[in-house]
């Protein structure tokens, strides 16, 4: 695998975060839940169209294992699939702390997600379901050539339908990277709460390569 597609994963990663996070840290008091979900939505397309001819633009190690589980990928690559998205997702979350303490905010928000006391059933559920979903219609949408124009777009509106259901919930992960960066910077009930936004989504992801490979996949 050439270098230029882990670079695309860091890059893409890391646009994803500062754009998506960002959207929530510094307008969300403005463009509410309905923005913030836009902004993730179309933060994809960008990077789908951009870097998609590179990398496959997964941005996400729940994509990243669906694939590999769905027999598209090796693990080798799986794997620096997954560390670069991991340091693009820091490094996103770096930009917007330099941006906030730049503009003389406490950098205390990043976009972290976490879920309130007593509702830990609720986020397993969604955060797994909704990862399965994400991942099964991306490797759908990506599994014929014909489809490879439109994919982006669909992709992303995708994200976006999943963040208007999601924010009230757990703030919207279904990417382990996303949620990796935001908390390490965050600390606190967020890095506490950081192993189910890691586990559920890989565990979604993983599920939804299998159903796809075993029930779905097309001759």
């Amino acid at each position: 695998m050439s270098a230029k597609a882990y670079r695309a994963e860091f890059l893409g990663t890391l646009i994803l975060v500062l754009f998506g996070c960002g959207s929530a840290v510094f307008a969300g008091d403005h463009i509410t839940y309905t923005g913030i979900s836009l902004a993730f939505g179309l933060a994809i397309v960008t990077v789908a169209y951009g870097f998609g001819h590179l990398s496959g633009a997964h941005v996400n190690p729940a994509v990243t294992l669906g694939v590999l589980v769905s027999g598209r990928m090796n693990p080798g690559t799986a794997v620096g699939y997954m560390v670069a998205q991991c340091l693009g997702a820091l490094a996103g979350t770096a930009v917007i702390y330099l941006i906030a303490t730049g503009m003389g905010q406490h950098a205390g928000q990043f976009g972290q997600n976490m879920f309130a006391p007593g509702t830990m059933q609720a986020a397993l559920v969604f955060e797994f379901v909704a990862t399965f979903i994400f991942v099964l219609m991306i490797l759908g949408v990506t599994s014929r050539s014909g489809n490879s124009m439109m994919a982006g777009l669909a992709i992303g509106l995708t994200l976006t339908a999943i963040h208007l259901v999601g924010i009230p919930i757990t703030g919207t992960s279904v990417n382990p990277a996303r949620s990796l960066g935001p908390a390490l910077f965050a600390g606190g009930q967020a890095l506490q709460q950081l192993w189910l936004f890691i586990v559920v989504p890989l565990a979604g992801g993983l599920v939804a390569g299998l159903a796809h490979r075993l029930l779905l996949e097309t001759d």
